[in-house]
């Protein structure tokens, strides 16, 4: 029985723990820990269910037990009393494997009253039995070559793996357990030829043995190696990339190794390219502390650059090769060239880029790879064409609509690398459709006015008003617009009648604009222009079939680009005219009023007509066949040859039909009306051909 106080009687007569498998008795299941008598039991899992049973030392008293509770177990049930006395209960342990001083308090209130309850302290001490196996599916080893086995076993948590170093004069060998409650040998041979390594372990839980004997020892695991001389190890280093640079050169890199073994404090060994002597040296190595992690802390100085793809570094000592290792070797960071590259052009060592643009940027030097390039307050944009080599960086990067900077610095790990992007606004010819005019009728967008515009009225003046507001939007920005003007008057006959020009009219966008504010110029144009404020003579004093070329350009010198143009072409239509007309009607044919047939044909008369012609509706300047006029006609009055001639003159109402062809010098037009005739004071009608003679 284990009490807590001698002093004190004891609160149980006995005591027993039951697992799925056996029962273990306090009276007869006890081994002696450090003189303490110590129920111990036999468990497979670390939160082992076991059932306990209290059997009280005083059968007859009416006080219940009681245990107390402790982080190391979980009680299922409360202790219940059952038909033999005993309190029952159900426990489940925590970490059987790792739980220290495992033990039961039971308490009893005591017969009197005052007095502290009675207390009886039962300690446990959990068993485990453990097999441990070591499968080599190839037992050949290299000297100072570090191997690594898997150990299988049937209880791995209760394996004490301490990790250190256990040396030996044939072999070195260390526990270690990973995460995964996997155990991990390795070993490291000292010693040529066919050794046996022997390896002794122990336990975190014991074994009871014969004679109620506790064991931590396992099983000495023995396994026999053909151990040959030794091959070049790989030491991993914890950089792969060194910089090559004057500081790194003369006073070295921190560099940590594995431990090769064989390495010796304050020594220096030479790093080359190839195994055998006489390699180039790529640098050296100076070891100057060993780690409590098994490496060893070096300062590495480089010479000569290397690439890992270009193959090993052989770590020598006196020209031998010990061991390989591997790093990049790379110079310093030098950018000796940039350029931008705008969607659908090509590359330019210009770096202007606009807002609300995405660019292609090339940076070009030594030792790219390494860089850790940025741009001022720029995102830069993961693309499938970006490259990244030593000599070469390729970024997509965008420039946001609203970004308020006149230039983004290129940055290399936070240090200006010297080169910046400048912020240039956009600066590009937008389609005319913001310019609009007006001769008389409303304002119109100049791009809709598709050839000539027939204008039947005066134009009192020709105004091109302008709206920013149509130049820029939120997801197209195009700039401040360059245009020119060239205004042409001529008259009816195309002859020029007058030529000005407006240079470098400027159009910045409107307050829409997500760029407005950059766009603040005092030669930006907001009011109209005026066509009669150039013009010496006046769009309401020109004659009629005059016409107004307007000729809207941007200017290319401001682009690199030909840009948009637009002619708007104003003629002054109209309907009819009135002139004085002089012809020369010929054989007329007359009919008198008191006559009942026309009259023989005339000779060459003469009319003087004030005339109405009449323009074709379609057309520019062409009128129609017919005229009509009234005025004075003189019968005969070129019939030389008798001088009885039937001469007279009327006033008439005539009609006459003209033929259309401009290129006609001479024409025959028929006449057809009637009149007054005041010789004789009588009514006539008239009908025959004339000449024409156009000059």
């Amino acid at each position: 029985m284990a009490q807590t106080a001698p002093t004190e009687p004891p609160v149980l007569r006995e005591a027993s723990l039951r697992t799925d498998t056996s029962t273990y008795l306090l009276s007869r299941n006890t081994v002696p820990v450090q003189g303490t008598p110590t129920l111990y039991f036999w468990f497979r899992r670390d939160d082992e269910t076991v059932e306990l049973r209290l059997y009280p030392a005083n059968a007859a008293s009416a006080k219940p037990l009681r245990l107390r509770r402790t982080p190391d177990y979980q009680q299922l049930d409360s202790l219940t009393k059952e038909d033999d006395g005993s309190f029952r209960t159900r426990l489940k342990f925590q970490n059987l494997t790792s739980s220290q001083f495992l033990r039961l308090v039971v308490e009893q209130a005591a017969d009197t009253a005052g007095r502290a309850p009675l207390r009886q302290v039962v300690p446990l001490l959990p068993l485990a039995r453990t097999t441990l196996a070591l499968r080599v599916p190839d037992n050949e080893l290299f000297v100072g070559e570090e191997k690594v086995f898997e150990l299988t076993s049937s209880n791995p948590r209760n394996v004490h793996a301490a990790g250190e170093w256990v040396r030996g004069p044939e072999f070195d060998y260390r526990l270690v357990a990973e995460a995964n409650g996997t155990l991990r040998l390795h070993v490291l041979p000292n010693q040529l030829g066919l050794r046996t390594l022997q390896v002794k372990l122990q336990t975190e839980r014991p074994t009871l043995l014969a004679g109620n004997k506790l064991s931590y020892q396992l099983p000495v695991l023995k396994q026999e190696f053909n151990v040959k001389a030794s091959r070049l190890r790989f030491l991993s280093p914890d950089k792969r990339t060194v910089t090559m640079d004057e500081i790194s050169r003369r006073k070295g890199v921190e560099l940590i190794l594995d431990n090769g073994r064989s390495f010796e404090l304050h020594r220096t060994y030479r790093v080359e390219d190839q195994e055998e002597p006489g390699g180039e040296l790529i640098a050296d190595i100076y070891t100057r502390q060993f780690l409590s992690n098994d490496r060893v802390l070096c300062y590495l100085r480089p010479y000569n650059t290397h690439r890992q793809t270009e193959g090993y570094l052989y770590i020598k000592e006196n020209d031998a090769a010990r061991y390989l290792t591997n790093l990049d070797i790379t110079p310093q960071t030098v950018i000796r060239n940039v350029q931008v590259l705008h969607r659908g052009g090509d590359w330019t060592p210009g770096l202007s880029v606009s807002p609300g643009e995405t660019v292609d940027v090339r940076l070009e030097g030594e030792g790219l790879q390494k860089a850790r390039v940025s741009f001022e307050d720029l995102p830069i944009i993961p693309s499938d064409s970006s490259v990244r080599t030593d000599a070469r960086l390729v970024f997509r990067v965008r420039v946001p609509v609203n970004f308020d900077k006149r230039k983004s610095t290129i940055y290399n790990l936070g240090q200006p690398t010297g080169y910046a992007l400048s912020i240039r606004e956009f600066q590009r010819p937008h389609p005319l459709d913001f310019v609009s005019v007006t001769y008389g009728d409303a304002a119109r967008p100049i791009t809709r006015l598709n050839g000539p515009v027939l204008y039947d009225g005066t134009i009192r003046d020709v105004v091109f008003q302008f709206n920013p507001a149509g130049i820029d939007q939120a997801d197209q920005l195009f700039g401040k617009q360059y245009l020119s003007f060239e205004i042409r008057t001529v008259n009816a006959k195309g002859d020029l009648v007058e030529l000005r020009n407006v240079e470098s009219l400027l159009v910045c966008p409107g307050d829409n604009s997500p760029r407005a504010a950059f766009y603040a110029d005092k030669q930006c144009r907001t009011d109209p222009l005026s066509l009669n404020s150039i013009l010496s003579r006046k769009t309401y004093d020109l004659d009629e079939w005059s016409r107004i070329f307007v000729t809207v350009k941007h200017q290319a010198s401001q682009y690199g680009e030909t840009g948009y143009t637009q002619t708007v072409e104003l003629v002054l239509k109209r309907s009819y005219k009135f002139d004085i007309d002089v012809s020369f009607p010929a054989g007329l044919l007359t009919r008198k009023q008191k006559e009942d047939k026309f009259g023989d044909l005339g000779g060459i008369s003469l009319a003087t007509l004030a005339q109405f012609s009449f323009y074709s509706p379609n057309k520019i300047n062409r009128l129609r066949p017919y005229k009509i006029g009234a005025g004075f006609v003189a019968l005969n009055a070129f019939n030389l040859g008798s001088s009885t001639a039937n001469r007279d003159l009327g006033v008439v109402i005539l009609g006459s039909v003209y033929p259309t062809r401009r290129e006609a010098k001479f024409t025959f037009p028929l006449y057809l009306g009637g009149g007054y005739l005041l010789g004789t004071s009588q009514w006539f009608f008239m009908l025959g051909p004339g000449i024409g003679v156009r000059l």
